[in-house]
């Protein structure tokens, strides 16, 4: 495929974890205005993300936990030297638009707690049971796949649901029914670190070791900034 300025570019299939996309799409969208190159994005969850690449999904770029990272180098898949650190992103709290601010550091008044099942949900689920009240929660816990259903839940509740997750896809939720409280406490947050890197096996090598290079330059960074992607 050739651009309008005779380049040959390439099709890049790259599949991300859905934390980074506020800032991402804007990244990817300046990329291809700068380089023809296009770039075809599925987002997932990190678990997601770890199934279709194990069922032998095609993909030139990858971005995702950096643990998820070392597993493809160690399973071969893609090479140490060729991975960016995007940046990282904490745990931040929502409620439905309107309604009341809770305390951030109590859950006690809450009539639900709602999250995913992704790298945010396993490490609430394992900080509730540091802080003992996994039990109490329980009952009044919802864990949905992905943050679309959690959107969904929390912008349609009635009462005093709180809400859980990536502080970058909150933030951005906020035009669609949603109020970011803000991030967990300092002794509390979790930050995951997203990473970037090139697929050995993919069919456009080329071009996604570009898209990497750029996910680490001056404006996309400023980019991912502006999106909450520290």
């Amino acid at each position: 495929m050739r651009n309008s300025g005779g380049i040959v570019s390439r099709i890049i299939k790259l599949l991300s974890a859905g934390a980074v996309e506020p800032g991402l799409v804007k990244v990817v969208e300046a990329f291809r205005r700068e380089t023809g190159n296009d770039v075809n994005v599925v987002f997932a969850t990190a678990p997601a993300i770890r199934k279709r690449l194990g069922e032998g999904d095609a993909a030139d770029v990858v971005i995702a936990p950096t643990d998820l990272l070392d597993e493809l180098v160690k399973a071969g898949n893609a090479q140490a030297a060729e991975r960016v650190i995007v940046g990282r992103i904490g745990v931040g709290v929502m409620v439905r638009g309107g309604a009341p601010l809770p305390k951030i550091a109590t859950v006690d008044d809450a009539e639900s707690i709602v999250h995913n099942q992704a790298s945010t949900g396993i490490y609430l689920q394992g900080l509730f049971e540091r802080l003992g009240i996994a039990e109490q929660l329980a009952a009044k816990t919802t864990r949905y796949p992905d943050f679309a259903p959690v959107l969904d839940h929390i912008s349609k509740g009635k009462g005093a649901e709180i809400g859980l997750g990536a502080t970058t896809v909150i933030i951005e939720a906020e035009a669609k029914g949603l109020k970011f409280v803000g991030p967990l406490p300092s002794e509390i947050q979790n930050y995951t670190t997203y990473g970037a890197t090139v697929v050995t096996a993919g069919a456009a090598r080329h071009a996604a070791q570009a898209l990497v290079c750029y996910l680490i330059s001056s404006g996309a960074k400023a980019i991912f900034s502006a999106a909450g992607v520290e």
